[in-house]
């Protein structure tokens, strides 16, 4: 389309249809009540351990750390609740590095130039060269168990707890729990250790393809920005020691920069006459995702919104024209994006948007069988008018309610709205249950009279 509007012109969506993509993009917004506190308690986690890492001397590699703030979240395009947080570490390489890929671009072998005498020496394997990524992921596990043995959380009634090591995460991931004996989730944050490098790789040293949707100057401004390696490790079996040891790049901090300022004028959304609907559009879809998530978790196990993600930006950079994304085509636009997301599908090639070698869809990381469900699935939504998308149930708050001993906050009424929310998101998507679930309630509305 190559930022073109003629193919918005052209494109017409069904009033009703229209009105249901505005009405969810309003509901998807974080409640600013719950804003405030979970930024309360995540701000004065990262605090405190970025003051326990800087004076905790038996680890001095961790104590230049500094934080990034990365994710969904930070690039406000969170959705729903803020319960999901991502915090980069970054850690300052005092010494020149050598990077050699293990793939198309995006997983590398780490190596010091030469030997050296620095805090690094601790984690590198034999050769004294090569940086195990294994080491410093299990070294920053210890260093937050550690933290926590002394940390108090604001709210009392809450505590954080490490979570089991996953095997291809890059994160210690931490839950915020309520003091009770198994209670449920409130917060998750992941965070990652991650190496500051100054140079990019030769694989990704031409930068992203914006220079129509940013302009020239920005790119090289993104190109002279430093990129970060996470302790990642290759999936497969029989892994050699390199594959073992792998780092992944990452590109977080540049697709917040690039998702936060986003327009093609470099006005948009700096005024109330300027807004877009480009956020929206992604928190959509992100949305749609984890409906898809949810209802077929084992058939579309290997989906996540990073993919939704990636789309987005090819979208942004090939349909730069800021008349392209108004407002008022939010509807048009949401479409056109579901459908560049099955269009990726379809080929099987959904290029990283900073490394191009690196196909997400590819049959190695991606099975053909996960793809052709994700085709049919997305094909089903467009038919059926985008069903994954109704409301459910009012969410709870996020902030733990204290119930006075003998009380319930259950309200029979509320209860059966709550179900017959749930009931009506399966039914738009299976509609051969309506008359089970019609005599459902039935029962049910005559059992509470």
């Amino acid at each position: 389309m190559e930022g073109s509007v003629e193919a918005e012109e052209s494109v017409s969506v069904p009033s009703k249809l229209a009105y249901w993509i505005k009405l969810n993009a309003k509901d998807l917004k974080i409640r600013q009540k719950d804003r405030s506190w979970a930024a309360e308690v995540v701000n004065d986690f990262r605090e405190n351990l970025l003051k326990f890492l800087k004076s905790n001397t038996d680890q001095p590699f961790f104590q230049a750390a500094e934080f990034l703030t990365t994710g969904s979240y930070f690039e406000k395009v969170k959705i729903k609740t803020p319960d999901e947080f991502d915090m980069m570490l970054k850690l300052p390489v005092p010494v020149r590095l050598d990077m050699t890929a293990l793939d198309n671009g995006l997983y590398y072998r780490i190596d010091l130039s030469r030997p050296s005498r620095s805090p690094i020496k601790f984690f590198l394997l034999e050769n004294q060269l090569t940086l195990s990524s294994s080491r410093i992921l299990s070294e920053m596990y210890r260093l937050v168990r550690k933290f926590l043995k002394t940390y108090r959380v604001p709210d009392n009634q809450c505590r954080w707890e490490v979570n089991t090591k996953r095997l291809h995460s890059p994160a210690v991931t931490l839950s915020l729990c309520r003091t009770e004996d198994n209670s449920d989730e409130l917060i998750s944050v992941d965070l990652v250790p991650a190496l500051e490098v100054q140079s990019w790789p030769p694989t990704v040293r031409d930068g992203p393809d914006v220079g129509n949707w940013l302009g020239k100057k920005v790119r090289q401004e993104i190109k002279g920005l430093p990129c970060y390696f996470v302790p990642k490790r290759l999936k497969g079996r029989k892994l050699s020691m390199d594959a073992k040891e792998s780092w992944r790049i990452s590109f977080s901090h540049i697709e917040k920069k690039m998702i936060t300022s986003h327009g093609n004028k470099k006005t948009c959304c700096e005024s109330r006459n300027t807004k877009c609907c480009r956020k929206q559009c992604l928190m959509l879809l992100k949305s749609l995702i984890e409906g898809l998530k949810l209802r077929f978790s084992k058939e579309l196990d290997d989906l996540c919104s990073y993919h939704g993600k990636t789309a987005f930006l090819h979208s942004l950079s090939s349909r730069f024209e800021d008349a392209a994304w108004t407002s008022q085509q939010l509807p048009a636009c949401f479409l056109y994006l579901v459908g560049a997301l099955e269009d990726h599908a379809r080929t099987g090639v959904l290029p990283h948007f900073f490394v191009p070698e690196s196909n997400l869809f590819s049959p190695a990381v991606f099975p053909r069988k996960t793809l052709a469900f994700l085709i049919n699935a997305l094909e089903e939504q467009k038919r059926e008018g985008l069903p994954l998308l109704k409301p459910a149930a009012p969410i709870s708050p996020l902030r733990p309610v204290m119930v006075a001993a003998g009380t319930t906050t259950e309200n029979p009424a509320e209860k059966g709205t709550e179900a017959f929310f749930h009931l009506t998101t399966l039914l738009a998507v299976k509609p051969m249950l309506v008359c089970i679930f019609v005599l459902a309630m039935a029962f049910g509305c005559m059992h509470i009279i």
